[in-house]
């Protein structure tokens, strides 16, 4: 197993639980395997959460192995009810077709394309879930899963246990997953889906499926739930979503993200969101936590966003910080200077610029020294911002905290 893409899997703790895990490891070190992930799209972006996934179709490719992308375009018209609370949101035909372009040149950044061994294979599920004959797939594929073993997967459990209501068209949605790997298995000689932890039934379905309809040995494989030692889950803020597109979250919020990890998460997202080798993790685990921490956020944004904005968000990050100056890379907002000349009331200008969103909130805020012009504190709400608290370059840095801030531009 030295050397092999499950040891590797396992030493970087991405591994939960796989079908028959000794009988895949000498599979995958005897040959090259096509293995899929399935991403349902619904936003325009996948986030951070769905980075673990990415990382494994990134070691499938270091091995050797292909990785299969499905972009759900017929299961996102039905809502995966696993780890939901309510039913989905039904997106129109254009939406999901505009998102799974933008999804795939993400992709594109993380998965190398050079290769045609490895290469990443796009596939959309809407090409063949949109032509299935309901009769004949009930025929032929619903005859393999009995209602009684449905209703025992978790994802089906939760909300009947809470009364919460699930849809038929949801309770399909295993059904359809399973089908899914069996077309993969069919037409690209696909052998192993991966996935979460809550996918662990589906791709179970999908296992058996295949073996009962073909008589084929294929695999499952699941990362576990990444959650933060603060018990957050993985990809979520205050400020909500951690996106992997640049239009909805700059380079340097992205570093920020990785940059304030929590001391107890570092060396585990080291691991598990850079390509440093085991070796040198092993050799740098007892480094200062800040410079490990600066370390994660320079290599995880240089693989999404680049070496250039990796480095220009650290130096920005030195002057908003260090230096107490202003960087280049913070976001901004431009304000007219005749609005200036009135005067903008500083409770007006913290939620022009998004840093809070309700007047109440910024008032507690300023009473507890939180808000600040050029990293001086403002003690009274009816502050009014004018010329003078601008530079010679008309700008000046609002704070909200350590790690918010803003540039207000003169336009």
């Amino acid at each position: 197993m030295e050397n092999s893409f499950l040891s590797e899997f396992k030493q970087r703790d991405y591994f939960n639980q796989c079908t028959n895990c000794d009988e895949l490891g000498m599979l995958m070190n005897k040959k090259k395997i096509r293995a899929y992930i399935g991403f349902d799209c619904t936003a325009s972006s996948l986030h951070v959460g769905s980075l673990l996934q990415i990382m494994c179709l990134r070691m499938l490719q270091k091995y050797g192995h292909q990785p299969i992308v499905l972009l759900g375009g017929g299961t996102t018209r039905i809502g995966d009810p696993s780890g939901k609370d309510e039913t989905r949101k039904i997106l129109s035909e254009k939406e999901i077709e505009k998102n799974i372009k933008n999804i795939e040149k993400i992709f594109k950044i993380y998965l190398k394309t050079n290769n045609p061994k490895t290469k990443p294979i796009f596939v959309n599920n809407y090409k063949w879930l949109g032509k299935l004959n309901y009769i004949k797939f009930l025929r032929n594929i619903g005859k393999h899963f009995t209602i009684n073993k449905m209703l025992s997967f978790d994802s089906v459990k939760l909300r009947l246990d809470r009364d919460q209501s699930l849809s038929y068209m949801e309770f399909n949605y295993m059904i359809l997953q399973a089908y899914d790997f069996l077309e993969l298995n069919k037409t690209k000689n696909c052998l192993m889906q991966m996935g979460g932890s809550d996918q662990w039934g589906n791709i179970v379905n999908g296992v058996e499926l295949i073996k009962r309809h073909s008589s084929k040995q294929v695999f499952g494989l699941t990362t576990p739930l990444i959650t933060l030692a603060s018990g957050a889950k993985m990809g979520k803020t205050e400020k909500g979503a951690v996106w992997l597109d640049e239009k909805l979250l700059s380079s340097y919020e992205y570093w920020q993200f990785w940059r304030n990890t929590d001391d107890r998460d570092v060396l585990k997202f080291i691991k598990m969101f850079t390509d440093i080798g085991l070796d040198k993790i092993e050799q740098i685990k007892d480094k200062n936590i800040n410079d490990l921490k600066i370390l994660l956020a320079n290599e995880a944004t240089t693989m999404l966003h680049g070496k250039k904005a990796a480095h220009k968000a650290e130096e920005t990050a030195k002057k908003t910080f260090g230096e107490g100056s202003v960087g280049d890379d913070l976001r901004s907002i431009k304000i007219k200077k005749e609005k200036i000349k009135d005067g903008i009331n500083i409770i007006d200008l913290v939620i022009a610029s998004n840093l809070l969103t309700s007047k109440s909130e910024v008032r507690r805020t300023i009473k507890n020294r939180g808000i600040k012009i050029n990293n001086n504190p403002i003690v009274d709400d009816t502050f009014n911002i004018s010329l003078e608290n601008f530079n010679n370059e008309n700008i000046l840095k609002l704070s909200h905290g350590k790690k918010n801030h803003v540039i207000i531009k003169i336009n």
